[in-house]
Formats: structure tokens, sequence, C-alpha cells
């Protein structure tokens, strides 16, 4: 484990001293988790755009379904004949 040290404004140091009381969870571990939450988020919000741009280049590329098409098969569902996903 490696130690980084920051430096917290009053307007949130004072608020998560508060919070650390309130949880009975130390500063540290609340930071830690605001961290954790953070980078998860950012890897998510890659991995989005990713697929962004794995979805244009598909369409730049003509392989897109036709609107008409997925409409009938979404209007298909919970009607007891729900159609195959078009292709």
């Amino acid at each position: 484990m490696s130690i980084t040290s920051i430096r917290l404004s009053d307007d949130m140091d004072k608020p998560l001293e508060s919070l650390s009381k309130k949880l009975d969870r130390s500063k540290n571990y609340l930071i830690n988790q605001a961290i954790k939450e953070f980078i998860a988020r950012q890897a998510l919000e890659d991995s989005r755009w990713q697929d962004t741009l794995k979805a244009l280049e598909s369409v730049e590329a003509g392989q897109s379904v036709d609107e008409a098409d997925v409409n009938v098969w979404l209007n298909s569902w919970g009607s007891g004949a729900r159609k195959s996903s078009p292709k």
C-alpha cells in the first residue's frame, strides 16, 4: 500500500470529518472509497466511449439495421408471437 498526501480545503474537510464521525469510519477510508468509485465510473465511461466508437464504425461500414425492422421486432414483445431480433 502506498501513501499519498492530499490537501483538502476547509469546505471539503469539515463535511468529510462530519461524515467520518457519522459513519464511524476514518477519513482515509472515505477518501479511498470515493477514489475507488471515481476510478470505476471513469472505467465505465471509457468502456461506453469505446462501444460508441465501434458502433459509429459499424454504421460507417453500412452495418446497421433498418428502423422499421427494429420497430416490428419491438412491437412483437409481449404479444405472444415475439419475433426474432432483426439482423
